[in-house]
């Protein structure tokens, strides 16, 4: 009798599914999972470390770079956690602002997590659709910011800026000209919020299209019914929060349950899944992604009738205007020593959790009243998510595993943070 024995494979890190550097071992038996051993930490980012030798305000742009997915929601914890550490609340336009753009980064999220999903599981269509519509998100990063991936917008106090009264035109290239540019520069012939309202209204049935696309899809369908179930117990005691906490059935949002911003101010929906499988949590998110429209169009309403200001009028916090820094030499000496050497905060600890587009992702802060941090920990939620990967996988085919890699949505920036 010829001996039978498991097999070890690696999963990764170079595989296009892997969603980043991952590595998995598994261990198989015929094409069935018996084990899967994630190993992380080959990315090295530190950015905790890091965060602690710098003043506060040098390291917002290390957070957009940790979910590179999720940027702005990850500024707005560490904003946060900074802003309870020293009292301070930003005024309200701009919270609305910080709301209306924690949404889009939601979108974004799930968009790519929608696109980089099919693919995975054999569909080209959606990935095209999705990122379409990400590049219509991203002009609405570059107008405020002046960056589309990593635009450090939210400061301790408010935000950067005001939202610009003129939204960017496309010039004429090669690949838009003519009729397609003009149809493309229509949305753009007002200000900002006039481009993110045209945005939305026609977001709805680019989501419809998604959904025609894969909800009703036979081989969609057989690949994510019934893979990776978590009951809602199982999934309370690992410790999953958002789509992977909801697809399970259990309705914790912490935009509903324990509000920051402006979320106690605007309605919107939690859905819910039933099974706790790869497909309900698919479902979960996408009409997710229909509620943050609905809660953007809020905000643009409440943005249009009430201007104000975006930034508290503090300058040991906030930079003075250029024209004030011009004419004033006391601004001018707050501005140098501000981004020279930050500000000192005072003693204390703080956390601050926001609802990330993949979960709670949580800055726990320390202050020994000197101009950086004594201890800066995050709280990722992929990274609790991947921990599971080993009892999701169990008992599941080997071409299972993208779909429960994707289903995670995992980004190993904020694993191996």
């Amino acid at each position: 009798m010829s001996e039978i024995r498991n097999f070890t494979m690696n999963f990764g890190p170079q595989h296009p599914a892997a969603h980043g550097v991952l590595r998995l071992i598994l261990e198989l038996n015929g094409e069935t999972v018996e084990r899967a051993d994630p190993h992380i930490g080959l990315l090295h980012r530190a950015t905790e470390k890091l965060a602690e030798t710098k003043p506060f305000n040098h390291s917002i742009g290390y957070m957009d770079r940790l979910d590179y997915m999720s940027m702005m929601c990850n500024e707005h914890a560490y904003v946060l956690a900074i802003e309870h550490l020293l009292d301070i609340e930003a005024p309200e336009r701009a919270q609305y602002i910080r709301t209306m753009y924690d949404e889009i980064t939601r979108i974004l999220n799930h968009l790519m997590w929608v696109a980089s999903n099919a693919l995975d599981l054999g569909a080209m269509t959606v990935f095209l659709w999705a990122f379409r519509e990400r590049e219509g998100l991203m002009d609405a990063y570059e107008a405020v910011s002046g960056a589309r991936m990593h635009p450090t917008y939210y400061r301790p106090g408010g935000v950067y800026r005001d939202l610009p009264d003129q939204m960017p035109k496309l010039a004429e290239s090669r690949w838009r000209k003519g009729a397609d540019l003009e149809r493309m520069n229509r949305w753009r012939s007002g200000s900002l919020l006039d481009y993110i309202e045209a945005f939305t209204e026609d977001f709805f049935d680019r989501v419809d299209d998604y959904e025609t696309m894969l909800t009703d899809n036979r081989i969609w369908k057989q690949r994510t019914v019934g893979i990776g179930e978590v009951s809602p117990e199982r999934a309370l005691q690992l410790g999953f929060t958002g789509p992977m906490l909801r697809g399970s059935g259990v309705a914790w949002d912490l935009r509903k349950k324990q509000p920051y911003a402006k979320y106690a101010e605007v309605d919107f929906d939690i859905p819910v899944g039933a099974n706790g499988d790869c497909y309900d949590r698919y479902l979960v998110r996408i009409e997710e992604c229909r509620q943050s429209a609905r809660i953007i169009q809020q905000c643009v309403s409440w943005l249009r009738a009430n201007p104000g200001p975006v930034m508290l009028k503090n300058f040991k916090v906030s930079p003075p205007t250029r024209s004030e820094m011009k004419d004033d030499m006391e601004a001018l000496i707050h501005h140098f020593k501000l981004f020279t050497e930050g500000y000192c905060v005072p003693e204390g600890e703080a956390y601050a959790a926001i609802e990330a587009p993949k979960g709670e992702f949580g800055c726990y802060m320390i202050s020994d009243g000197a101009n950086k941090p004594f201890r800066v920990h995050l709280r990722a939620p992929a990274f609790v998510h991947l921990s599971a990967m080993d009892e999701m996988a169990r008992g599941h085919m080997l071409s299972d595993v993208p779909a429960l890699i994707a289903t995670q949505d995992i980004v190993l920036g904020e694993v191996d943070r």
